[in-house]
C-alpha cells in the first residue's frame, strides 16, 4: 500500500517550531496501515523537518543554535540577488533537510518517549505550509 496525503497549517516564520506529531499519528491512523513507514516531506526551500523534545526550553535553544549557525543579520549572495532578506533561511533549512521518514510498527509511530516530529520554517515572514505524507506499507487486509 502508498497512499499520499498533506497536511496544512500556518506558522509565523523566523524559525517558528510546529509540532506536527499528532497530525502525522492522524494521518497513519486512519491509512490502517499497520507496518511499514511514513515519510514526510517540505515541498519549499525554507522549510525543515526533524525530530525534537518539543518543550519550550530546548524549542528556544533550537531557535539560538540556528542563529549561530546561520545568522539573520549576515550578508547572502541571495539576498543580494533577489532581494528577499531570506538567504538565512535556505541556509539554514538546507542543514536540517526537507524530509523525515518513522517507521510505523503495529499501526503506531516508532517514536521515543521525549520525541516529536516539527517542522520549522525558517522563512523570515508567515506562511500557509502544507507538507506532503507517503504512508507506505502493510495494511490489516494484507495480512
Amino acid at each position: 500500500m502508498i497512499e499520499t496525503r498533506h497536511i496544512e497549517f500556518e506558522t509565523k516564520g523566523d524559525a517558528d517550531v510546529v509540532d506536527i506529531t499528532r497530525m502525522v499519528v492522524n494521518a497513519v491512523r486512519s491509512s490502517e496501515l499497520t507496518d511499514g513507514i511514513v515519510v514526510v516531506f517540505v515541498p519549499g526551500a525554507t522549510g525543515a523537518l526533524t525530530t525534537i523534545e518539543y518543550e519550550p526550553g530546548l524549542v528556544a535553544d533550537m531557535r539560538r543554535a540556528l542563529e549561530r549557525v546561520a545568522p539573520e543579520g549576515e550578508e547572502y549572495e541571495h539576498n543580494r540577488r533577489w532581494g528577499d532578506g531570506n538567504g538565512h533561511s535556505h541556509i539554514r533549512a538546507s542543514l536540517i533537510g526537507p524530509s523525515l521518514t518513522v517507521p510505523v510498527v503495529n499501526g503506531e509511530l516508532a517514536l521515543g518517549r521525549w520525541q516529536q516530529m516539527v517542522f520549522i520554517d525558517m522563512d523570515n515572514r508567515p506562511r500557509r505550509r502544507r507538507l506532503l505524507l507517503q504512508i507506505m506499507g502493510e495494511t490489516r487486509s494484507d495480512r
